[in-house]
Formats: structure tokens, sequence, C-alpha cells
């Protein structure tokens, strides 16, 4: 068993590029050498903004040998009558390439034919690497490649240098006028010029003499730590920041933290707005002290170490004071404008072409925060500051900081409304609207962000269904899919529990220009996308599909409770009497579509004639009456273990009495009963939908 080391030097790659880059690049390899029957252990990445690596363990020598069957003549043709092959045996024998004796028979559908087990030996793993490492190269995805020089070949960034070795042995092949060899190059400015690798074990410490760490997390490890160091010294410690982290990680190859400060005057800007111009446009690392306050330094990660460090100081201080009087003077003049002049200048923002402008969008945004106000019953105060905050949520889009600082809208929108002197749930609920910005990341707080948040994402959904931008497949241009689960977990976790089918109407009717049923039928379409949503986010979750689908197809208008109704059914749907119920129930249902006679109707007990007809349906009665208490107070779980209790009754009833009777009044009234017993499950779920 031997290392495989492949190393693509390059000029400069993209720091985004480089972790993709590195997973496409170990996917690609190790499935090319499980196709090519190559046994391997594991694999290792290894990348810095000059190189793609990747390192496979324990590589066989050879490829495994295949055995395949290869099916020849009949019997009778392939052999005479004392046995002997026939001239037909002997030509098949040479075609496979084996003895005539080997040939034996096999029994077939066909009946019995002759068979030649031939076994393919393998290849030397060296050699069929030579096809399979430049296809590898060569398929490599990248968000934009380049071509170079006269060369064909496209990559992010031009090839210089292509390191392959199996072992001690170079595997030798060419990329255009590139030749496969055992050099690395080391740092461009502390070790300029090529190193020789000997073999794959020696790679990580060979370039780490040459100053360079090929290794990703032990580079971020090492910035962590020194860029901590450095900041204790300078009394206070770094602001977390995990993506910039990643970023200088993959910018740099031999990391050297040094500090920088910043003129104290800065620090009239909001904290946001500092980090942001350290961070968004000189990947600086921001320092705090032990209150969490912004301090007049940065740390900034430089990839070589310089004669004269603070001669680089005094450069990252100099581009620095820049972007922070270009950000002081953008602030200033945007705290020289009222809030509600910002927001007579959405009228001239595009918000979707055929949705018109922003200023639209949030007079829209503005009546159904209203509505979702009303129905979620909150008081009049709340409703002050969900249409008040429904008007300035988007005024920050025109001010001179988020023109500069795309990131900070709702951040700078806070700011503002503060220091204009709105109230505190105004304040807040404006940066927390655009909440959550991704998968996963924090949902709003406070009620008046959360109806702010679930309007405004409506709105958008709404618009683009109203106008026919619906997403199909992989395409979801605005982002739909992430608003709708977002508004799906702002409900459940606020416990919201307004009719999601009259909020979507409502939105829907503000866009005008439609009658009531075009408005019904694209709130249905919307409200089923949303259904899918839900659908989705449960399964995730790791709720069982069935239970999902049954609980769904009753209702997903109060979404809180259906999540009870989805853990209820399922808790239920695990104990021992669960099964015989669900049968019993589908049975029920079964025999009832069935009944193309049957109109509905009342039970009369009048005509039972047998005593399971009367058991069952006074249990009826009463679990109907507990089960209602049950519903009305949201207790799904007590719902289920009532309706569990019919087991035995309806048991008895099947066993007991003929559902289909002769007599078509009886025949009615039975069916009317089992009537009684799907409408005690229709408010929690479809069991007809579950798996037994």
């Amino acid at each position: 068993m031997e290392k495989l080391l492949l190393e693509i030097g390059t000029e400069e790659i993209p720091a985004g590029y480089i972790e993709p880059a590195l997973k496409a690049l170990s996917a690609a390899l190790l499935k090319k050498m499980d196709d090519a029957r190559i046994s391997h252990g594991n694999a290792k990445t290894y990348g810095t903004p000059r190189r793609l690596a990747i390192e496979v363990s324990d590589v066989a020598e050879k490829q495994e040998p295949v055995t395949s069957e290869v099916m020849g003549p009949p019997e009778r043709v392939g052999f005479d009558e004392t046995g002997k092959p026939t001239v037909a045996a002997v030509k098949f024998a040479e075609k496979v390439g084996i003895p005539v004796s080997s040939i034996r028979v096999s029994e077939t559908q066909k009946g019995r034919y002759l068979v030649a087990v031939k076994t393919e030996k393998g290849l030397a793993t060296k050699t069929i690497l030579k096809s399979i490492l430049p296809e590898v190269i060569d398929t490599l995805p990248f968000p934009k490649s380049m071509k170079w020089s006269d060369m064909n070949i496209l990559f992010a960034r031009p090839i210089q240098t292509v390191l392959a070795l199996l072992g001690k042995e170079v595997v030798s092949f060419s990329i255009e006028r590139l030749k496969s060899g055992r050099c690395a190059m080391g740092h461009p400015f502390m070790a300029p010029g090529k190193i020789t690798i000997e073999f794959p074990d020696q790679y990580v410490e060979a370039l780490e003499a040459v100053f360079v760490f090929a290794d990703i997390e032990k580079r971020k490890q090492l910035i962590l730590k020194t860029v901590a160091s450095v900041a204790e010294g300078l009394g206070g410690r770094v602001q977390p920041d995990e993506d910039l982290t990643d970023i200088v990680t993959n910018l740099v190859e031999y990391p050297v933290p040094i500090a920088g400060s910043f003129d104290t005057k800065f620090l009239e800007l909001p904290k946001e707005v500092l980090i942001m111009a350290m961070r968004e446009h000189q990947k600086y690392f921001a320092v705090v002290d032990d209150r969490n306050q912004l301090k007049p330094n940065f740390i900034a990660v430089n990839n070589t170490r310089a004669k004269d460090m603070s001669l680089v100081a005094k450069g990252h201080e100099r581009v620095l004071r820049a972007r922070l009087e270009d950000a002081m003077f953008f602030y200033r003049a945007d705290l020289k404008t009222d809030l509600d002049q910002l927001v007579d200048k959405l009228k001239g923002v595009l918000f979707q072409a055929k949705l018109g402008s922003v200023y639209e969008k949030i007079k829209r945004v503005q009546k159904l925060g209203e509505f979702l106000v009303e129905k979620s019953g909150q008081d009049e105060s709340v409703k002050l500051s969900v249409s008040r905050a429904a008007w300035l949520c988007k005024a920050d889009l025109v001010s001179r900081m988020v023109v500069e600082f795309p990131k900070l809208q709702g951040i700078m929108g806070r700011v503002y409304a503060k220091l204009a002197g709105e109230s505190d749930p105004v304040v807040t609920a404006i940066e927390e609207h655009y909440r959550p910005v991704y998968s996963g990341a924090p949902l709003p707080e406070t009620k008046v962000g959360s109806l702010l948040a679930i309007a405004d994402k409506l709105d958008s959904i709404c618009g683009c269904f109203h106008a026919g931008l619906i997403p199909t497949g992989a395409s979801d241009p605005y982002a739909l899919r992430r608003q709708g689960i977002g508004i799906i977990q702002i409900i459940q976790k606020m416990n919201f529990t307004f009719s999601l089918k009259e909020v979507i109407e409502k939105s829907v009717s503000l866009f005008g220009g439609a009658d009531i049923l075009k408005i019904q039928e694209t709130a249905g379409q919307i409200y089923s996308f949303l259904q899918d949503r839900i659908s989705h986010m449960l399964a995730d979750e790791g709720f069982q599909k069935d239970v999902i689908a049954a609980v769904i197809s009753v209702s997903v208008d109060n979404i809180p409770d259906l999540r009870k109704r989805v853990k209820a059914l399922e808790s239920m749907k695990n104990k021992p009497d669960f099964e015989p119920l669900a049968i019993a129930f589908k049975r029920a249902v079964n025999i009832l579509k069935k009944a193309d006679s049957f109109q509905g109707g009342e039970v009369s007990v009048s005509l039972f004639e047998e005593s399971c007809e009367s058991d069952l349906y006074n249990a009826c009665k009463s679990v109907r009456q507990k089960v209602a208490v049950c519903l009305a107070e949201g207790n799904f779980d007590r719902a289920l273990i009532e309706i569990s209790g019919l087991r035995d009754v309806v048991d008895a009833f099947f066993d007991g009495v003929m559902v289909m009777a002769e007599n078509p009044d009886v025949k009615n009234n039975r069916l009317a009963l089992l009537s009684e017993i799907a409408v005690l499950f229709k408010d929690i779920a479809d069991f007809s939908r579950i798996s037994v």
C-alpha cells in the first residue's frame, strides 16, 4: 500500500473558491479510483491561495481483478455425441482467451449453454492514475474559470506546477505543456522557487520549512491563536467572526498578524459600521474591551513577515483611515436627512418591475401588519408600533451608508430610528424584520419585529405569485422558499394562532386588480407552497412522512397546533394499540367511500338491532365530548388517548354486524355511525394516510 499525493500549484485563487474546490477534488478523485477498482483508504485535502492538494492513504498497487461469465453456444452445438468439443467450442474458447478445457456448461432458462469464466487481471495503479489524474484536474468546477497563454485548459487561475506522487514514484502525465513531477512552490516572497518532495509523508513539513502552512485547519488555528495574542497585547480581545476567520485563512499561506490603530474620533460611528468597514473591504479583525466596546484598534493578517512591520502597520492604518473618513461623511450626511424624507425617496426605488416601488411595498406591509396584529389578538400599542415600524423599515435603503455597505440594511435603519427618537419597539423591529437572514440564523425576538417580519416576507411571496414569478425546480431568484420557511419558524416561535389562509388572502388582495375568484386561486397556490415548506421542515426534523402527510392533509391553517398534532400522532403511532385502531378507522373510511348511496344523516337509536351498535354509539358520544375539550385546550395527546379507547367497541361492532345490511334504513344508520367515528379524527389527522 502506498500514499497518493496530488498538488495543483497555481497563481492566487480567490479565497471563496478554495474549500469548495477541495471538496470537489476529493469527491471526483475517489469516485474515479472506485470506478477503476483501485482500493484506497481515507483522503485528506490541503489548500492555500496558491495550491490545491489531496493525499489518499493505503492505495493498492494494482486494480482489483474482475471476474465475468461469457455465454457461448448451446451445449448441443459445442460438444458432439461423444462429449468432445466441436469447432464452435474451440472458437469460443479462443475468442474469450481461455483453454477449451476450462469451458463449463450452465443451465439457463433457454437450456444448457457453454459458459466461459473470464478473469481480467488488474493493471498497475500507477498506469491507471496517469489517465485519471489529468481528467480530475480538467473537470474541477469553479464559479469562474479562465484560459491563459495559448493553452486550452480552463481553471480558476493559471496552473504553474503539478506534483503527483504514488509513494516515492512520480505519476507521469501532461496537461497541455505542463508535465507532472515532484516539485512544489515555496512562499512567493519568503522562499521563492521550487522545492522537491521525495514522498507524500514529507509534503506538509517540507512546505512549512518554506513558510507555507498547507493544512487549512492548522493554519486557521494558528491565526486564531496569534490574533488572540496580539489582541491581548492591546488590552482587549478579538470580536468573534468565524466567517472572517475562514476568509483570512484562505487568503494567506504564512499568517503574520499585525496590530494597527485608528483615530478615536471614528468611534463616533456605530459599532456595526466600524466593523463592516474593517471586515468587508480590508479583512481586518476588530478589537473590543471587556465591556464589548470597540477599541480604536484592529488586527490585520499579512501573508509575509516584513523587515519593518511598523511600516506595514502604517500602510494598513492609512488605507483604513480613508475608508473610515468616507463612512463618517456618509453617516453625518444621513443624519441631516429626516427619516420620513428617506421614505419618500423610496418612490423612486424599484421593488420589482411587475410589483412597483419599495414605497408601494411598505404601504402594503403596513396594512398587512395591522391586520396581523388584529388577528393575533395584540393590543393597540402593538398595532401602532407595527404600523410605524412598517413605514420606516425600508428607509435606510436610500441612505448613503447602506448604499456603500448594503449588508448594513436594517442595522442602519435601527441606528437612525433610535437617534430620531422612535420608540424601542419600533427601533428593534426595523432591524429584526429581515430575520432570519439565512437558514439557521436568529429569529426576531419581539412581537412587533415578528409581526413585521411576517408581513414583509408574506408580501414578497404573495407579490411574486400574483405576478406569476413562482419558484420552479432549483430556480428561486427571489428566495421565496427561504422567506416561507422564515414565516413558519416565526409563527411557531411566537405561537401565533391566526388563520394562515386568511392572512394570505388579505395579503393577495392588497395588490388589487383581481376579482375574488382570482384572489382565492392565487391564495390557494401560496397556501400549497407554504404547506410544502412545512412538510419539508417537519421531515428534516425527523418526523415520519406518513404522519406529516396525515396531519397536513387535514389543515395547516394553525401552525402551532399543526406541530402539536404531528408530535401527538407520532407518539401514539409508536404504541401497541395504535395499529388496530388505525386499521379499524381505515376500514370505516373505505366502507363510507364505497357506499355511494349514503348521503349522511343522523344516527337513529331506534334502528339499532344489536347491542354492539348502541355500545359504539354511546362510546362515541362520550368520547366526542372529551375530545372537544382536549382540542379546545390544544391537548392533542390526550385527544388521541381518548379516541384510542374506542378500539374494543369498534372491533366488536365490525365483528357483530354486517354494515351493508339488506334493509336500506339499517344500512344507512350503520354508515352514519361509522361517519361518527371518522368525524372524531378529522380535527387531528387523516388516518387513512398512516402506514400500518
